[in-house]
């Protein structure tokens, strides 16, 4: 788990090293989100020709440290982070190639959104974490996480072992389930971002994760199904 963890941190400083992304707010880009405010992110991928925003100096000013958007950003990417482990322990005790190709899509997903996240919060200027509650951003008071759940739809620290002990079929259905909560704690997340977020780039990047995880839920329902599993964990 630490080395996937070191993965993903890896792809979100590779992000912002390289200049693979170039991420700038800047006036002019009348956004969704809620109060009306505005914001505009334009995302340039080196050597495409389009268009790229300025950096530090240009007097375009960046999501403060309490908006919706660095919130958001935070909040998902340890939400992801979870998502990544999950996958990875799946594909280790399981040959199912159906189950395996799913957690490696999930994996690789959110492992580079995740680093997208966390290399915005960085070109912003802005802390990783942060001494608020998850998710105050969104106006929730979410209580304490039970046993290293965090976030709504997280698996706790029992959960996660319990995946790692199981095997074959078993480990399967449990992890399909484990997903299932997860991706309807995500979707409830990134729906908040869509609604409240200011920035437009990660706007759409939300919007994104919603369709996905959507689509990914009624895939595992129809997995599920066909594995003959009725009932909750």
């Amino acid at each position: 788990m630490r080395l996937v963890g070191l993965v993903a941190g890896a792809a979100a400083t590779a992000l912002v090293a390289v200049g693979a992304i170039t991420y700038a707010v800047a006036e002019g880009d009348t956004g969704a989100g809620a109060g009306g405010r505005t914001a505009s992110a334009s995302v340039s991928e080196s050597g495409d020709g389009t268009e790229s925003g300025g950096g530090s100096g240009s007097g375009l000013t960046p999501p403060a440290a309490d908006s919706a958007d660095a919130g958001f950003a935070r909040d998902m990417a340890v939400h992801h982070q979870q998502a990544v482990e999950m996958s990875y322990i799946v594909r280790d005790r399981t040959k199912d190639t159906e189950v395996r190709r799913l957690a490696y899509d999930i994996a690789q997903t959110q492992a580079n959104q995740r680093g997208m996240l966390l290399g915005w919060l960085d070109l912003w200027g802005l802390p990783k974490v942060s001494a608020g509650p998850p998710m105050a951003w969104m106006g929730m008071n979410a209580p304490a996480g039970e046993d290293g759940a965090l976030m709504p739809g997280m698996a706790t620290d029992a959960q996660m072992k319990r995946l790692g002990q199981l095997d074959g079929r078993q480990a399967e259905m449990y992890y399909l389930r484990l997903m299932t909560a997860h991706h309807k704690g995500g979707i409830h997340m990134a729906e908040g971002c869509v609604a409240k977020c200011a920035v437009g780039v990660e706007r759409r990047l939300a919007q994104g994760m919603v369709d996905a995880q959507q689509s990914e839920i009624r895939m595992m329902a129809d997995m599920l199904k066909k594995r003959g599993a009725t009932g909750g964990f």
